[in-house]
Parts: structure tokens; sequence; C-alpha cells
């Protein structure tokens, strides 16, 4: 090993184990719960391990609070327990693949905990999906089980019929299939043996056009989570309040990290912004994890609503998924206080920055820099790597995850140990990193590169404009313009107006060829938008 690489490898390990402790995860003085606390990740997985060792730890504490009340971390391990049991009974070994169609509620948790305690490899897949998409995912990642809510039976007939099915959160009982809760009252809740080995998870990419890719994804080293905890400070004892959908990386990373913290996270199945905000108020929530259409909507509420409710509890908001308008952050910020944590990444390579509240104080819309150990750089066209500021490149990563490529085959590009992320974006001169839009998204008008997030976020700054998106149309005098999207709201401006406010900021050819002003932005259940629904929208 280069001398260099070793002493850096040693002093990043002992930052990590700083972070780690003022979390308030790691504790000196428990010297066994510590190494318990490593090897429970290694064989049960990052979720069943961190239930194991919090129920270890702080069983009394309450896990989970849904619509049907709580759960403590001792009940979330026994209720593992019986599942995994009854799985076995059903046919399910180590290394077979579990797959939830659920919304976020015990029965998802219930799911991905018995997933590692059985040694199955877990696909958490997208509550969006229609028939051909679950057939194809359930075909491609070769599922043995499959739980789903009730209002997601009509689906099921799209895998076959060797798939055993299970019903996650019934409102009145399906006869023909057993339900969660019916197989962990039929069984011992003792505890069961570990697997052989870990199983896994399988994330499917965003979107809800097309079939999905599934991003495979192993976690063993409890030294990744400091990489979060740096920039996003959980605390043990924390209220994390998820309203992201867990499925999707965003929901995904800041439940497992209040898991490994022995937090208590607050779920529902469905969004409401008001619900959510009392879900905040009544359980002194100190960590909101949203994406940015959900923080739209709840500042939609208005004075009225939010004046009423004490938000005072919140210490962080944290917002991933798509990209953070600078002038919705400002208004976030303003509503909420110095709170907002912007955080990027994909389901490739996880966490690459995060922006933290004075990040954003100096530099709105940024998405900030990397936590210690993970190394973010950008590479033109001739893969040469870009540091000076304002100039725009595309994004790699290196944070010692190992992405092995999609499980129906394909990778991300790569350039020595950095994986691209498919974004491009760009450095400011404090050093931050900038997000300007995805690879793909950029257009060619009048010879010039254009990227539809820097006319978004100038339009929606304006007053009365509550949410704006962009397509590519064809145009006689550039090859190809942009078509905005406006939800307007009260005093909003007029189409030639905001033509107008474009052409005075941007260059000619960044005006769009035409405004369209539509009730609603039709966005995916990670808060992206429905590309095709917006299609539908200019027809």
């Amino acid at each position: 090993m280069n001398p260099g690489r070793g002493v850096t490898v040693v002093t990043d390990t002992l930052h990590a184990l700083s972070v780690l402790r003022q979390a308030g995860l790691v504790e000196p003085t428990r010297p066994l719960l510590m190494a318990r606390s490593i090897i429970a990740p290694r064989r049960l997985g990052p979720i069943a391990g961190a239930v194991a060792m919090s129920a270890r730890r702080s069983g009394s504490n309450v896990a989970v609070i849904d619509e049907r009340g709580s759960l403590t971390y001792a009940e979330l391990e026994a209720r593992a327990n019986a599942l995994a049991r009854a799985w076995t009974d059903l046919g399910v070994k180590p290394g077979d693949v579990v797959a939830a169609l659920c919304r976020d509620h015990r029965g998802l948790i219930d799911v991905m905990v018995a997933a590692g305690k059985s040694g199955a490899r877990l696909v958490l897949l997208n509550t969006g999906f229609a028939k051909p998409q679950l057939a194809d995912v359930a075909t491609r990642e070769g599922v043995r089980l499959l739980v789903a809510d009730e209002e997601f039976v009509d689906l099921l007939s799209a895998v076959g019929e060797d798939v055993i099915t299970v019903i996650g959160w019934s409102d009145g009982g399906d006869p023909t299939r057993p339900t969660l809760d019916a197989l962990i009252d039929a069984y011992d809740s003792a505890p069961v043996p570990a697997p052989p080995s870990q199983g896994g998870m399988v994330l499917l990419t965003g979107g809800t056009t097309g079939t999905p890719k599934g991003a495979p994804r192993q976690i063993s080293n409890s030294l990744v989570a400091a990489q979060f905890l740096e920039r996003v400070p959980q605390r043990r004892g924390d209220v994390v309040v998820v309203a992201a959908p867990i499925f999707h990386g965003t929901g995904l990373s800041q439940f497992i990290m209040a898991l490994v913290l022995g937090s208590t996270t607050v779920l529902r199945r469905r969004f409401d912004p008001e619900a959510v905000i009392r879900d905040v108020a009544d359980n002194r929530g100190t960590v909101l994890v949203v994406v940015p259409t959900m923080l739209q909507r709840i500042l939609a509420l208005g004075d009225e609503t939010l004046s009423t409710l004490d938000t005072s509890s919140l210490r962080i908001i944290m917002t991933a998924g798509a990209a953070l308008p600078p002038d919705l952050g400002d208004r976030v910020t303003e509503a909420f206080g110095p709170v907002v944590h912007n955080l990027y990444g994909c389901t490739e390579v996880a966490l690459a920055t995060v922006a933290m509240p004075e990040d954003w104080a100096i530099a709105p819309g940024t998405v900030g820099r990397a936590p210690r150990g993970i190394s973010v750089k950008l590479f033109d066209d001739e893969d040469q790597e870009i540091t000076s500021p304002g100039t725009s490149g595309r994004i790699f990563v290196n944070n010692g995850l190992t992405f092995e490529g999609y499980t129906g085959g394909g990778t991300k590009p790569v350039i020595g140990a950095h994986m691209g992320t498919g974004d491009t974006g760009h450095w400011d001169e404090h050093g931050l990193l900038f997000v300007d839009g995805r690879d793909d998204d950029m257009i060619v008008s009048g010879g010039e590169n254009v990227f539809p997030a820097e006319i978004e976020a100038l339009v929606e700054a304006m007053p009365g404009i509550e949410d704006v998106a962009t397509m590519p149309v064809d145009d006689a005098d550039f090859g190809t313009r942009l078509r905005l999207f406006v939800v307007a709201g009260d005093g909003a401006p007029s189409e030639s107006e905001i033509k107008d406010h474009i052409r005075a900021n941007l260059a000619r050819f960044k005006v769009p060829r035409d405004v369209l002003f539509v009730d609603e932005i039709p966005h995916t259940a990670v808060g992206k938008v429905d590309r095709r629904g917006l299609s539908a929208l200019a027809t």
C-alpha cells in the first residue's frame, strides 16, 4: 500500500469514529456492544443489523410510529423473527429474492428486517408501477416472494404463479392470500439463527416510464454512516419524520440512519402536507425527510396553518431526490429557520455531497460539498478534470462503495476510481457544487448548450409562480427550444412577461418557444417531473 494512502485511511477511520461517537452511535465504554455493532451489519445487512443492535441496546425505545400506533425496537425484532420463520415454511431460502410493493408503514419495515434475518435479497418496488413494469422487474430480479399492500392486489396477476404473494397492509382482507400480521401471529418470535451471508438489496432507478434498472447494494462497513452524519447531523434519540417514500434512496437512507441510531421514525402511507407537519408538531420531530415537491406543498399551506403548529423542535429538513430551487430553499429557511440540508447523490453511487445551512446561506441552490472520505470530480468531454469555478462538466463520485453494474447488465461510466452520476455541474468560488442538470436533459439550441434547470430556477423565483417544468420541442429558428409549463398563483406574470424576464437575464436562445399555464405539474412518487404526464399536458 502507498504509505500516504495508508495514513489517509487511518486518519479517515479515526475521523469517522469521532463523528459516530458525537452522534451517539459509538460508545467506547461498551466495547462488546461496539464489536457487535460492527459484526451485525455484515451478516444481516444494514437494516436488520441496525434493528438487532438497537433492540439489544435499548429495546424499549419506540422504533416506528405509523397510522396504527407505535412499535418498540424489541417488538420490531420479535415480529421479524416470527416472519422469517413463516417465510422459511413458505419455501424462502437464503439467497432468494423478496420484493415489497408497499407504502410506508410497519409492514414494509417488517419485510425489510425479516429479509435481512432470512438472508434474502430485498427488492423495493415503486408504488407507481403499472403491470408491465411489475412483471418486467419481478422476472428480471427472480422474485420468489412478493409482499404487496391490498390496494395493489390487482397488479399481482402480472407475476408468475410460482411467486408467493402476501398482503402487507390490509383494510378488509383478501381471503385468498395470507397477511403479514397473520403470519407474524402464527409463528414463534424467539431469535432465529443468522443467515450464512448477507442477502443485500436492490434499489431501482427513478422514474415511472419504461422499466427501471436494478442497482444492487450491499453495505457491510458500519463506518459508512459517518459520511452521512458528518453533514446531516442526526443524533441518537432523534424523532425522524420520513415523508419521502422509503422505496427510494432519499427516504431509505435516512430511515436506515434512524435505525442505526436507535431513533424513532414517524411514517404515513400517503403524503399529506398538513398531516406531515402535524406529525412534526405532535411528536416533537427533530428531522424531516422530504423531496422538494413536498416542500412546495407544505409552504402552500400558508402562514394561517403553519403558524398554528409548533415546529420549533426541527433541527434538520433533509431534501433530496430532485433539484431544490434557490427560491424554494430560501422560503423554507424563512419559514422554519436555518435547517435545510440539501443532499445530492444517485441510486448507483449513493451519497455525493450535502449542502448544510451555512452553505445554502452563501450560495442558494448549491448541493454543497462532499463529506470526508468521498471524492467528487468534474470531467469534460475528453475526460480531463475541471477545477476552475463556473465551468460545467460531468459529475463523477468515489465514495468507497462498489457498484458492480445493473442486475440486467450495463453500468455507469467510470474514470479511474470515480463513477459518473449522469449529471452535469460546476463549482463556485467557494468550492461548492451546483448541479446544472441531467446530461441527457441538455438540448442544443442555436448551436449552444441549454440546461433546463437554469431557466426553471429563474422563472420559479418570480412572484406568483408556484411550480415550473420544461420539455424540448422543435423550433424553426433554433432547431430546438424549450416549452415552459407554469403553475401560476396570485399575481403571476403573463407569458410575455415571463419571456421578457428570461430574455433580460439569459441569452436569447434560452427563451422558451412557448409558455403553457397548467393547474399542476405531474411528479413521480419520488418528486421528479413525470415526463410522460408532462407531454400529455401539451396535447
